[in-house]
């Protein structure tokens, strides 16, 4: 594959470059695909995807430790991205690999590293990568289907979609149930400020943020009010509700899914540490058997449920900006500047 405008981008490059370059077989499983096949003859598409296999910077493996890192890639068309200085991948070391996790929580092995070449380094990895999608589309595809059907029965898809440097904290379906018939007899107006209240704007809070720098502090929302992070035991809470899955990275920033409904009325209830469970915000609440929002709204059949925790084998692919990645079976590096064939 071959993309003269990644090809001018990376012969200007003057601080180094990464390569995740998928092995052959990799190469090939993704080809099988018929919509995958197809991306090849978008130019586009193809920019996009190579881009988003390129770290901007150079990591040997003596740089990845089992600290999860969040390393900027040279994704940083508009179409395709929303995180200001380029989309990202998430590294970290599991036992003598490094693993690669993208959009979806998708995750890539490597099979060799620290192929040197002039400008750079490549690891040889086992699959293509996912470009992150957007914060609706991975709600459905994780499984968090009240939320995605909330923000389209409230017009909020666009919206939120739409944000630049985005921090989501995605109720799971089963905290959508705890309140589910009251949260199902709120008017919409009312709905669509609860669920503003679950995202920051300009600000991108991946774990690491979560535990160190946000910890322990309160940031504005979309609703202009208030919530707050806090790190203790191990455990990091967004008011009282429990973050239970980290770091699902999407088209404008980073997802982390709850075990609470989180309510702007009620911001100062009080964390319990020690608890198994947190209380809910809302007080008289009564629960629901089913998740409420859900109807219409149909999680893809290999998509894992984001409130278990488990890494993610989502769509291998799709359409532009529902989730691509593509590698090269070939590397040339010619000087600084790398030709995917």
């Amino acid at each position: 594959m071959y993309s003269p405008a990644l090809l001018r981008s990376l012969s200007n490059m003057t601080t180094g470059m990464t390569i995740l370059a998928p092995s052959n077989s990799a190469f090939s499983k993704f080809l099988a695909s018929p919509e995958n096949k197809a991306v090849v003859g978008k130019s586009d598409v193809v920019t996009a995807v190579l881009s988003y296999h390129v770290l901007n910077g150079t990591f040997p493996a003596s740089k990845f430790t089992t600290q999860a890192q969040f390393i900027p890639t040279l994704l940083t068309n508009e179409s395709y991205t929303g995180v200001t200085g380029g989309q990202v991948v998430q590294v970290a070391l599991d036992g003598s690999k490094a693993v690669v996790t993208t959009g979806l929580k998708e995750t890539s092995f490597t099979k060799q590293t620290d192929i040197m070449f002039n400008g750079g380094v490549m690891h040889i990895i086992d699959t293509v990568l996912t470009i992150p999608i957007s914060p609706s589309m991975t709600a459905i595809d994780s499984r968090l289907t009240s939320l995605a059907g909330g923000l389209t029965n409230t017009n909020l898809v666009t919206a939120v979609d739409g944000l630049k440097d985005a921090t989501i904290f995605a109720p799971s379906n089963e905290a959508f149930e705890k309140i589910g018939n009251t949260a199902a007899a709120l008017p919409s107006d009312q709905l669509g400020q609860i669920l503003q209240y679950h995202v920051l704007k300009g600000t991108v809070g991946y774990s690491p943020l979560l535990t160190s720098g946000l910890a322990n502090e309160s940031f504005p929302t979309l609703t202009g009010a208030p919530l707050t992070v806090t790190a203790e035991d191990a455990k990091v809470f967004v008011n009282s509700a429990q973050v239970i899955t980290t770091d699902i990275i999407v088209s404008n920033g980073i997802m982390h899914v709850i075990d609470n409904v989180l309510n702007p009325a009620n911001s100062t209830i009080v964390t319990n540490p020690t608890a198994t469970t947190q209380p809910i915000a809302f007080e008289g609440a009564t629960s629901a058997a089913v998740a409420p929002f859900t109807s219409g709204i149909k999680a893809t059949t290999t998509a894992p449920s984001a409130a278990t925790g488990t890494s993610a084998v989502g769509n291998e692919a799709g359409e532009k900006g529902r989730g691509m990645g593509v590698g090269g079976a070939l590397v040339m590096v010619v000087g600084a500047a790398v030709v995917w064939l």
